[in-house]
């Protein structure tokens, strides 16, 4: 089962450091020469190459010029670049608000053809409403310190949402019960949300599923995530985004996606589970 969702940003990390001790091993430097060479203290290059700091561009470029390899910093860069992507603090993606998040990942979310999502504490944001989405917004803005534009966030990730599900993408959703009973603006709020559900669930290209309380557990509890087709998956940690892209992570993401899959009810069940919540609220 999935591991770390971590894992792969470490992985990343080690493997650019690799690369760096075997550019110092090609030159014949050690790892003190080297640090020598570019004006660092001489633990700077044992760091590096051991993964236990992150390189600037300016790290790299120091590094490579030392050890007469100029001509490879650029790869190395965008390498770094590509590592830092994978594990992305909240605070750091959502320091101008909210909103431009939603907007940056509609180009993801176009090219995707097959999402599969698995949402253990509030609604799939492909299938969120507006006025839900905004009362989540407007709680994920207070709780980080952001500026509070949950607003116009809401409306985005509704658009965003509406334009991925055109053109007969495919949408495999699951979610825990207890995700229809957590509360979030109100009790109209919730009842606009689960009538929602009970809509998308009209449509041959969702299909929802919902886990049962009292399901026995196949698998124990993830993270929530989300697949993009075979190549991606992100992860949803209080402090960060994870993005996965080793295909052996990817691949057991979807192993987890299907036995939490086989734990689900659809169809009649599902819709008898979201009316049962839609009626505790009225």
């Amino acid at each position: 089962m999935p591991v770390s969702p971590s894992s792969s940003a470490q992985a990343a990390r080690e493997a650019l450091a690799s690369r760096l001790r075997e550019i110092r091993h090609d030159a014949g430097l050690t790892g003190h020469e080297l640090a020598a060479l570019c004006g660092w203290h001489k633990s700077k290059s044992s760091r590096l190459e051991n993964a236990k700091s992150s390189p600037s561009d300016d790290d790299i470029r120091a590094w490579c010029g030392a050890c007469d390899a100029a001509d490879q910093a650029s790869d190395l860069i965008a390498a770094r670049r590509t590592t830092d992507s994978m594990y992305v603090q909240w605070r750091r993606l959502q320091r101008t608000g909210l909103r431009r998040l939603q907007e940056n990942a509609l180009p993801l979310y176009e090219r995707t053809s097959h999402f599969r999502v698995y949402s253990t504490r509030v609604m799939p944001g492909v299938l969120q409403t507006r006025d839900y989405a905004r009362a989540l917004l407007s709680n994920i803005a207070r709780f980080r310190g952001v500026p509070d534009d949950s607003t116009e966030a809401a409306v985005a990730r509704v658009a965003r949402s509406s334009k991925a599900r055109e053109n007969g993408r495919c949408f495999g959703i699951l979610m825990e019960e207890d995700v229809l009973y957590y509360p979030y603006g109100g009790a109209a709020t919730m009842v606009g949300q689960l009538t929602h559900l009970l809509d998308a669930m009209r449509s041959p290209h969702v299909s929802l599923g919902v886990i049962p309380r009292t399901t026995p557990r196949r698998i124990w509890g993830q993270e929530t995530f989300t697949m993009f087709d075979e190549g991606r998956v992100h992860v949803e940690l209080l402090t960060a985004k994870v993005t996965i892209t080793q295909p052996s992570e990817v691949a057991l993401y979807g192993r987890a996606f299907a036995e939490l899959s086989h734990m689900a009810v659809y169809g009649g069940k599902a819709r008898s589970l979201i009316m049962k919540a839609c009626d505790a609220l009225r």
